[in-house]
Formats: structure tokens, C-alpha cells, sequence
């Protein structure tokens, strides 16, 4: 390479120089050189010291035929990469393209610069690469050709604009990162070549040249920051890949000496890097895992960046002024009017006069409006503007706990202190000191952010594994569980401590926002009992605050009021808020029992109160009486007359003012919500007063005779029923049920509150004032006069088929879903038709949650007369609802098991319920008999063509459902087979049906199908029953039973681990009950295989039940959580079940087995 190719001339020859060159490199290109001869041709032609200047000439061309070969040069340079030497040659011809460029204007298209990234993509890999291992000479100039082909990519920024499409900006970006990859490569060497004393990567430590490789990288890193903000929600995953690749081992050299360096030009490139960091973290296009724990333990060093010499030992004051030697001779980088000092003179370190020519061309620092006003950079002693590079590096750990929150929960520790969380830590960096010793609001604000992000992305894990427990020793071993419980105590402690003492409106809000998602997040039940009760009383008190009180701090009232409810909700119900609520309730003075926490609350719903205070107080209430059911009678009387002022209010404003004359959109949206509120605290009132314990549970998993036969039911928690019990040493929590003071409280409420409500203009008032029918129970409704209970009916019904809103449909089919479940209505002649006219009429409705709720109405429905048919059984004169009735019932089931997946799970509901008393029977020959004569003129006689499509309905659910479908499938086949006027062995479909409940109990992967099926699979009451399929279900049967016992659950199915094997006990003794040697001699061969597994697991059963008689009689109490729970019942079935087997093996010339059998009957006599 010459210095005449770069240097132009004022000497002649015009264009003829330039264009000599490019034409006869064109007509050698004809023939197709090979890379070695078109290597030596560009050397020949544009690198000879005795070429002229091709600079000079090609300034007097036009930039059409400039771009045009420069073009053509880069393609041709491109091929060389493979050839011997060819270093030189490609740098030259890169010297000459930049130095063309610069010197004159070039028109070049897109694909053009394609081609030109393209050369510079094979020029990085192979010239620059090849230089790295060389001498300091070399080194030296491929940083010059680096520096050139940066600026090869701004000319092309440039000429690209904002029109830029993906694919050039995905080649820039990887131009980049080989650039930035070979200028790492660079400070590498020369950090090996200093020594082990000296630090490579301290500007000025060796030389100028350092400084200039870190100014080349921070232009680097934003031009890739300018890049990713454009694409990095579309690139593809290789190049992610490859940017996470690169800024890991960036980050890993410039933390590889625990040593930050603070200065200015490294908080510039500190904040570059960290910037393009974020914008890859927040749009993750692969997993993480590999790199979490190295980029978390790297970007925790930066959370306290510039501040390691000025944090202070306690809360930092407003302003930590502190003085900068400043310059006025140099030009200092431009500062905003409300940054700059009086005097005029720039307030930057000294260290920022390292400024070359790559910093003075463009402007690497971002807007000051990162800041605020009260943010200035010389008030809070924000060194270099170092906050830039703290804040982006909460951002980038805010984007790993969004990407991965998993793989950060091990690393909690590292950026969350677990004691002492007040002190200043100087050699110790976490999220909370940046929240509370950060001088700048916005590192602050983000700080919280974060916190508030880790926890909400891991409340399942921490309330299931987090306990607190005292500290050990300093620097003993501490179990995660144990880390994350102190940590838990330390995050209350601190951000308790900010919110009773920060006033800004930012912080604040964070702050509460950080204290709910801890509120979520801890299982206090496992950490100090005080702590809850301490976080509400805290609350309480800023709610007493006159100045907090003022209706213009509402906000800040409205986000404790956010807090209390989170508090309040929180489960399982505690004794000990359970106390601080009664605290003062019933004090001897009046001022005790206005600083009560229930009067607080009562106190924030009066009327001088904001309409957003007065919601999230009623909100609170919510909360506190579901959880607390006792609170329900101190504040009912309070809580109904205000609900009835707004319903009054509203009402009077709606009549006096006119469409002209209305409020503000946002006043009547606010007046709403709180209107809504009160309603939804009246509702859950009313749930208390009437006993609710919730509507899931009301025949709607379980039959009752099915559970004689599973013998596993399980307990479920109703969510929308109040906690009325719970377990506490202090006051009682348990409310006594009063039918009289229910009855009383809905009578008022349907004369005064309903009536309005319902009315209401507002569709969510009219939906609140619906769904407190659905909290409704069956010994109250049935308790009130007659015209309240048609009030009751009628209005769901009149919702239902008349409002015009989805949710306010919805709230009706879910009130007549639950006064169906009360199977007396069924005693009213136009009551059943009416409901089943507003279910038919809602399932065909377009909205969604709407068909969801007729649906399940309908299956309550179809439960109630179920249960009505058979207990009308002994009285056939008494009928429920004609044959046409319970067709049109038959015929939506069958239609929604075609809709989506919840109301499918209802529809499959229904006809199981409906399968279990309709009377299928189409023998001749079974007239004779005269119960059966009785059964065909019974009104619930039914088509067989209902019973072939019935079936195929459930087999295709069964198939194409998901798990709820699925399950609820298998409880309707439980349903089908006891109905009594089936013969299943003459059914063409139970080999079919048997074959995929057995397919169920083997392969499913959720221990609530299986249990299911096994309960199915137990209802047949005879060895007949089960037909041809018998052998089947009884090698399928054993082989889960065994497989079972050598297999442990995943964690997913644990709870249900224990009741899935007692039902397969219960099921396999009740099938080997049956087996006899008249059996197909494929199955006592099966049963002689497996007679030493048969053996253990029946000996086990029986040391279960021995061990059982052996205990005292007071805990012989059955579990039905637990495993299998020996009764008589199950010991007269094993009994059964030895004896069956014997009988087999003894007929089967079995001795031995025989023998073994014997004893172990003779065991359970």
C-alpha cells in the first residue's frame, strides 16, 4: 500500500487515471481470473507506489460512475480473502475506498452497499484477523483499517437513512460486531503485554492508542444501539446469538478485575455498551441460561458506578454537591440551560479532553432528558454522568428477570441483601442500596421496578419454598429457602422504611407497587407473625395522615389503600390481622375506636371523600370480609347506607341532569367504579349472612353415590366463598349461621338496593347487583316470601334474555346456575321451562364467557333433576319434567360439546347427569317384568338414539378435550353406568368406552384424569357387566397398579398422588373380586405371571389394615387426603379379592402359589 493511493494531487490526468485503472480491471474480470491472479492484478493496477492518484482522479467523475466502481472493486476484492497475502491488498483497497468517499460524492444503491459490506465482512475475518497476531506495526494498522471501515459504515448509515431495510441492517450489525470483536481482540494483547500492574483498559496507561481503541469502541456500540433499536424485535436468532456472544465477552474483560473504572470516556462507553446490551435482553430470541449468572454478576458491579466514593452511611440528603474541575479553554460537550452553572464554564472532568477525531464527529452521549430537572449532574455529584450507566444496568437486569426469571432465582442473593439492609454497603452492590442510597430519582424509580419485576415474575416459587428463619453465624451455610426468607424480611424493611419517609410522587408510586408484589409474594404463614400486622398498621397510619388525607394526595392514599387490600387478601386467613383488625372495635374511648383500622376504612367511604379513595377503601372492605367473615356485622350497617346514597345520588343526578348537562366522562367512570365497589362489599356481605360455602362444590364433581364408590373425595376451596373458619387461638373467626339474619339482610337488600341496581344505567352496576344472586343459598332463598323469591327468578331471567350487554347476560346465567342447583324449584310448574327458554336462548349467544355460563347453568340444571329423578323414584306419580323437556335439555348438550373447550367441559357435565336417570330400554322381552313395565311408562323414558349419539359425543370429547374435558368425561361414564336399564354387555360401545378409560388411567399425565377413570372403571357391580372386555381391564388395571408403585410422581401431580392410588386400590380389588376360573385362559395365565407381584402388593394391604386395628380407636378417623385408609368395606373386598385369587391358582394346578394365597387369607380372617 503507497501513500500516493491516498494522498490526491492538485497534478493531472483527470479522469483518465482512475478510469485506466477500473476499466482494465474490468476486462481482466471477463476471463474469470483465479483469486490469486486477481489478487496480483489489484495490487498491479490500484496498489503500485507507481500508480497515480486514483483519489484526485476520481473527484472529477460523477458520482453515479464513482459508486459504480467502487462497487465493482469491493465484489472483486471480495473473492481474494482465500489467497496467500492478501492482507495488504485488501487494506489497501479498503484505504482507497475511504479515502474516495471522503474526498468525493459517490451514488450508490442498496445492493450496492451490500456488496460493499460484504467486502468488509471478509476484510474483518481475514486482514485484520491475520494483523492480530503480528507485530505492534501491524496491529497499528488494522486499527486504522478498522477506523476506516467505521467510517465506510457511517457513510452508508447515511445513505441508507431511516429507509433501511432489515436484511442491510442485519449485514451492518454483523460488520460491527466482527469490528468490536477485533478491537476486544486488540485491548486483550495489550493487557497481556502490559504486564500483570498495569491495566490495559485504563485510557492513558500505556499510550494515546488506548484511548482511541475505546472512543472506536463506544462509536461502535452506538452505532449497534441506533441499529437494535431499529431491528431488534425482528433479527433473526443466529445474529442475537451472535450480539449476546460478543457483549458477554466485552463485559467479562471489563470486569474481569473486580475494577470499574470511573471516568468519563469509560462512562461513555459503559453506558454505550450497556444500552445495546438492554435493547438485546428486552426482545430474547433464544434462551438465556447460559449467560444469566455471568451477566448478573457483572451488571451488579455496576449498580453503584461513580458513587463507591460519595454513598453515605445512611438515607442520602437531597443534594450531595460536589465540585469539578473545569476547563474553558476546551469545548466541552453541549449541556441543556437547567444543567449548566452561572458562570458559564462546562462542569466535565478533566479526563474528558481524550476526545478525538472519532468522538468529535458525532456525538456519543445520549440527551440529558434521561434526567430530570432536579436530576442535574453537578447537584447530585453525578460523576462523568455515570447514573446513564447504573440505570441501563437495572434495565438490562430488569430484562433478564422478564426473559428468565427462573434462572435468576439462585441468583437473588447477589442482588438482594439478606440483613442489614439500611447500612451503606461499600463492597457490596445490591437493588435495594441503588433504591435507597442513589442520589438520582430515576436509577431509584428503576431500581423499584426491577424489584417489583423479580418478584412478580417469582411469587409461585417464593411463597411455596421462602421461610425465615435467624441468622446464623456470619459466613455459615445457608439453604436457598432460608436466603430467600431473610431476603423477603429485609425488602419489607426497606421499602417500609422509604414509604413512611419519601414525599416524591414517582418514588412513592413505585415504591407501592414494589410493596404489593411483596405482599403476593411472601408466605407469611413461614416468616415472623408481627410482619403482616405490622405492613397494615404501617398503612393505617399513613391513611391518618392529615396532609395525606387531603383530597389532592388522593393518589397517594388510593396506592396504600392498594396495599391494604393486597394485605387483606392475602391467604390463608391470620390470626394475628384477624386481631389487628378487632383492635379498638369495641376500645373504651371513643378516640380508640376511631383509630381502629375497620373505622379507618369506614372513614375513607364517607362522603367528603374522593371517589377514588372511596373505591379502594371499599375495596379493602371487600377483601377484609371475605377473608375475615366476622367483620361482616361491624361494618354492615355503615357499608349499606352509603351503597344506598350512591345508588340514590346517581339515580337523582341522572334525573336532573340532561344529555347536555351530563358530568365528565371521567367523573361518571370513577363514580361507577365505586358504585361497583360497594355493590361487590353488599354481595360478599350478603355470602357471609347466608352461609355461602360456594357453588362448585354442589354436586357438580362428585355424586353422591359416586363417592360411595371412589371413596377419595377431595376437599376443594371454593374462591368465591368467604373463609369462615380458620385456625386461631384467639377470638373466634367461626360466624354462627343465622337463616334469620340472612333472610332479613336480602330482604332489605331486594327492596331497597336491587331495584336501583338493576336499573342502572351503568352495565357494571347491573352486573354487580346480579351476581350477588349468585351468592345465594338454598335454605335462604327458600326462607323469603314469595314474592321476593319470583323477584329473584325473574329478574336473572329478564337479564338474561333482555339486556343487551355480554357481562351483564353472563352475571344472570350465573345467578340462575346457582338457584338451579337447588333442586326444590323443580316443584314449580313454569319455573324449570323458564330457565331452560334463558340457557337455550344464551348458548347460542356470540359471546364467549357469555355460552360459558349458560352452559354451566345448564349443568347445574341437569344435576338438580338427577338428583330429583332418583329420589322421586320410590313415587312415580311425582314428575319432574315431561319427555319433550328433557329432549330439548339432551339436544344442547349434545350441540355445545361442538363449541370450545370450557363450555364443552359443562356440556359433557350435563350429559352425564342426564345419562344417569333417563330410561334406556329397548328389549322386547323385558316387558314382562313389572318394574320394568313401570320404568317405559315413566316420563323420563328416552329415545335409544339419544343413548348412541350420547356416547359418541363423549368419545369424541374425550379425544379432542383438554384435561377438564377430559375428566369431566369420565365422571359422565361414571354416570352412564349406573344407570340400571342398561345391559352394558349388550352395549356395541363398551368395549370402546372400556378401552379408553383404561387408555386414560395408563397414559395421562394428570393424576386427576386417572383417578377419574379408575373411578369409571370401578361402577360396574357385575363380573357381566364389563363383557368381553373383563380380561382387558384386568391386565391394563395391574399393569398401571404396578408400574405405579416403581414410578414417583412429578411435582406437578403430588397432592394427587395419594388419592390417585387409593382409587386404584379401591378399583383393583373390586375387578379381582370378580375373577374366577371360568375366565379365558389367557387371563389366569396373565394372573399366574404376575402372582409374586399380586402377592407383595396384597401383603402390604393387609399389614395396612392390621396396623390399623392396632391403633386406638380415636385415631382410626378417616383421611380422605391421605393414602389408602383401611375401613371395613375395603377389608371385606381384599378379603374377596384373596379368596378369588386362591380359587384360580388352585384350579389351575398352582400349588405353590396356592399355598402362599392361603396363608395370606388366612391373615386377613
Amino acid at each position: 500500500m503507497a501513500s500516493t493511493t491516498s494522498t490526491p494531487t492538485s497534478g493531472g490526468g483527470g479522469p483518465r487515471p482512475w478510469r485506466t485503472a477500473l476499466l482494465t480491471l474490468r476486462d481482466e474480470s471477463v476471463a474469470s481470473p483465479s483469486p490469486s491472479a486477481l489478487l496480483a492484478l489489484l495490487r498491479r493496477l490500484l496498489l503500485s507506489p507507481a500508480s497515480p492518484s486514483l483519489v484526485a482522479s476520481a473527484a472529477v467523475l460523477s458520482p453515479h460512475e464513482v459508486g459504480s466502481d467502487v462497487v465493482f472493486l469491493a465484489e472483486k476484492a471480495a473473492t481474494v480473502p482465500p489467497c496467500a497475502g492478501a492482507d495488504d491488498v485488501l487494506r489497501g483497497v479498503c484505504h482507497l475506498i475511504h479515502d474516495v468517499m471522503c474526498k468525493t460524492n459517490t451514488e450508490i444503491d442498496s445492493s450496492g452497499w451490500l456488496a460493499l459490506l460484504k467486502f468488509l465482512h471478509e476484510l474483518l475475518k481475514c486482514s485484520v484477523e491475520g494483523a492480530r497476531v503480528k507485530g505492534l506495526s501491524d496491529r497499528t494498522a488494522a486499527l486504522n483499517t478498522l477506523s476506516e471501515c467505521m467510517q465506510i459504515l457511517r457513510f452508508s448509515r447515511k445513505d441508507f437513512g431511516r429507509s433501511s431495510s432489515l436484511t442491510e441492517n442485519s449485514h451492518v450489525l454483523r460488520v460491527l460486531i466482527l469490528i468490536i470483536s477485533c478491537l476486544q481482540a486488540e485491548l486483550n494483547m495489550t493487557d497481556k503485554s502490559n504486564g500483570p500492574g498495569t491495566s490495559s483498559y485504563i485510557p492513558g496507561s500505556t499510550s494515546n492508542k488506548n484511548s482511541n481503541t475505546w472512543d472506536m469502541k463506544i462509536s461502535a456500540f452506538s452505532m449497534v444501539e441506533d441499529i437494535l433499536c431499529k431491528i431488534a424485535s425482528t433479527i433473526s436468532e443466529d445474529l442475537w446469538r451472535s450480539v449476546v456472544e460478543v457483549l458477554r465477552k466485552v463485559m467479562d474483560f471489563v470486569t474481569a478485575r473486580n475494577l470499574i473504572i470511573e471516568s468519563s470516556i469509560m462512562s461513555r462507553f459503559y453506558t454505550s455498551f450497556l444500552r445495546c446490551l438492554h435493547l438485546v435482553l428486552s426482545e430474547p430470541k433464544g434462551s438465556l441460561s447460559g449467560h444469566v449468572a455471568g451477566f448478573v454478576a457483572n451488571l451488579q458491579m455496576f449498580l453503584v458506578y461513580g458513587l463507591r466514593s460519595s454513598l453515605p452511611s445512611a438515607i442520602p440528603p437531597k443534594e450531595n454537591k460536589t465540585e469539578f474541575k473545569s476547563r474553558t479553554s476546551e469545548r466541552g460537550r453541549y449541556k441543556p440551560p437547567h444543567l449548566r452553572k452561572k458562570d458559564g464554564r462546562g462542569n466535565d472532568s478533566v479526563d474528558d479532553r481524550s476526545s478525538d477525531s472519532e468522538s468529535s464527529r458525532y456525538d456519543l452521549g445520549s440527551s440529558d432528558s434521561d434526567l430530570s430537572d432536579t436530576d442535574g449532574h453537578a447537584k447530585n455529584g453525578d460523576h462523568f454522568r455515570s447514573s446513564k450507566a447504573r440505570l441501563t444496568a437495572i434495565l438490562c437486569i430488569q430484562d433478564i428477570c422478564r426473559a428468565d426469571p427462573k434462572s435468576l432465582t439462585s441468583l437473588w442473593p447477589l442482588l438482594l441483601p439478606e440483613n442489614d439492609v439500611l447500612q451503606q454497603r461499600k463492597y457490596r452492590a445490591t437493588l435495594m442500596t441503588c433504591l435507597i442510597f442513589d442520589p438520582i430519582t430515576k436509577v431509584r424509580v428503576e431500581a423499584a421496578s426491577t424489584i417489583a419485576a423479580m418478584l412478580e415474575g417469582q411469587a409461585l416459587v417464593l411463597t411455596q419454598v421462602a421461610e425465615y428463619k435467624e441468622s446464623s453465624k456470619p459466613g455459615s451455610f445457608t439453604t436457598l429457602s432460608c436466603s430467600l426468607g431473610q431476603i423477603l424480611m429485609q425488602l419489607h424493611t426497606g421499602v417500609m422504611y422509604l414509604i413512611q419517609r419519601e414525599t416524591q410522587a414517582t418514588l412513592l408510586a413505585a415504591l407501592f407497587r414494589v410493596l404489593i408484589f411483596l405482599i403476593s409474594a411472601t408466605p407469611y404463614a413461614r416468616m415472623p407473625k408481627e410482619l403482616l400486622p405490622n405492613v397494615i398498621t404501617a398503612m393505617c397510619s399513613r391513611l391518618l395522615d392529615r396532609q395525606s388525607n387531603k383530597n389532592e394526595h388522593y393518589a397517594l392514599m388510593v396506592n396504600v389503600l392498594s396495599c391494604l387490600e393486597a394485605a387483606f387478601a392475602k391467604a390463608p386467613p391470620s390470626s394475628d390481622v384477624f386481631g389487628v383488625l378487632i383492635d379498638g372495635c369495641a376500645g373504651p374511648s371513643h378516640t380508640q375506636q376511631k383509630s381502629s383500622v375497620v373505622a379507618v376504612l369506614l372513614h375513607c367511604i364517607e362522603g367528603e371523600m374522593h371517589f377514588s379513595i372511596r373505591c379502594g377503601a371499599l375495596q379493602v372492605l371487600r377483601s377484609v370480609v371475605h377473608n375475615y367473615p366476622s367483620c361482616a356485622n361491624i361494618i354492615w350497617e355503615e357499608v349499606r347506607d352509603i351503597v344506598l346514597d350512591l345508588l340514590q345520588t346517581e339515580s337523582f343526578e341522572d334525573q336532573k341532569c340532561g344529555a347536555n348537562f351530563r358530568p365528565p366522562k371521567e367523573e361518571l367512570s370513577i363514580k361507577g367504579r365505586c358504585l361497583v365497589a360497594g355493590m361487590k362489599v353488599i354481595d360478599e356481605c350478603l355470602r357471609v349472612s347466608s352461609g355461602f360455602k360456594g357453588a362448585d362444590d354442589l354436586k357438580e364433581c362428585r355424586l353422591l353415590d359416586i363417592q360411595q364408590i371412589s371413596d377419595c373425595t377431595v376437599n376443594k376451596s371454593i374462591k368465591s366463598a368467604p373463609h369462615f373458619e380458620i385456625e386461631a387461638p384467639g377470638p373466634s373467626q367461626n360466624c354462627n349461621l343465622d337463616i334469620t339474619l340472612g333472610t332479613s339482610r336480602w330482604i332489605e337488600v331486594i327492596e331497597t338496593h336491587l331495584p336501583q341496581g338493576l336499573s342502572h344505567a351503568s352495565a357494571m352496576v347491573r352486573t354487580a347487583s346480579l351476581t350477588c344472586f349468585a351468592g345465594m343459598t338454598s335454605d335462604v332463598f327458600f326462607s323469603l316470601p314469595v314474592n321476593k323469591k319470583d323477584y329473584v327468578t325473574s329478574s336473572s331471567v329478564h337479564a338474561a334474555l333482555s339486556d343487551t350487554v355480554a357481562t351483564v347476560r353472563s352475571a344472570a346465567c350465573r345467578a340462575i346456575g346457582i338457584v338451579s342447583c337447588f333442586s326444590q324449584i323443580l316443584s314449580s310448574p313454569s319455573l324449570p321451562g323458564e330457565f331452560i327458554e334463558a340457557i337455550e336462548f344464551n348458548t347460542r349467544n356470540s359471546s364467549t364467557p357469555v355460552r360459558i355460563t349458560a352452559s354451566w347453568a345448564l349443568a347445574n340444571l341437569c344435576s338438580s333433576i338427577r338428583f330429583r329423578a332418583l329420589e322421586l323414584q320410590a313415587d312415580r306419580s311425582a314428575g319432574v319434567l315431561d319427555k319433550s323437556t328433557i329432549s330439548l335439555l339432551v339436544e344442547i348438550a349434545l350441540r355445545l360439546t361442538k363449541d370450545g373447550e370450557k363450555v364443552k367441559s359443562n356440556a359433557v357435565r350435563a350429559l352425564g347427569y342426564l345419562s344417569r336417570f333417563i330410561r334406556f330400554n329397548h328389549h322386547s322381552d323385558a316387558v314382562d317384568e313389572p318394574r320394568l313395565l313401570n320404568i317405559l311408562t315413566s316420563d323420563f323414558c328416552g329415545d335409544p338414539v339419544w343413548l348412541e349419539r350420547m356416547v359418541q359425543a363423549l368419545m369424541s370429547c374425550v379425544t379432542t378435550g383438554n384435561v377438564k374435558v377430559q375428566w369431566n368425561v369420565c365422571h359422565a361414564l361414571s354416570n352412564l353406568f349406573m344407570n340400571d336399564t342398561l345391559r352394558l354387555s349388550d352395549m356395541p360401545w363398551a368395549s370402546s368406552v372400556y378401552s379408553i378409560l383404561l387408555l386414560l388411567l395408563r397414559d395421562s399425565n394428570n393424576y386427576k384424569i386417572r383417578m377419574h377413570a379408575a373411578v369409571a372403571l370401578a361402577v360396574p357391580v357385575t363380573r357381566l357387566d364389563y363383557g368381553s372386555s373383563f380380561p382387558d381391564v384386568i391386565q391394563g388395571l395391574e399393569h398401571v397398579l404396578e408400574s405405579f408403585c416403581s414410578n414417583n410422581s412429578s411435582s406437578s401431580n403430588f397432592k394427587h398422588r395419594d388419592n390417585l392410588e387409593k382409587q386404584l386400590t379401591f378399583t383393583a380389588l373390586h375387578l379381582l373380586g370378580f375373577v374366577s376360573p371360568k375366565d379365558d385362559q389367557s387371563l389366569k395365565d396373565f394372573l399366574i405371571k404376575k402372582s409374586s407381584f399380586l402377592e407383595d402388593w396384597l401383603k402390604s394391604l393387609c399389614s395396612l389394615f392390621n396396623s390399623a386395628e392396632d391403633q386406638p380407636l380415636a385415631s382410626e378417623t378417616i383421611n380422605d387426603e391421605d393414602g389408602f385408609s383401611p375401613n371395613v368395606s375395603q377389608k371385606v373386598m381384599l378379603s374377596s379379592a384373596v379368596q378369588s385369587l386362591l380359587i384360580v391358582y388352585t384350579s389351575g394346578n398352582q400349588q405353590t402359589i396356592a399355598q402362599r394365597f392361603e396363608q395370606l387369607a388366612r391373615s386377613i380372617a
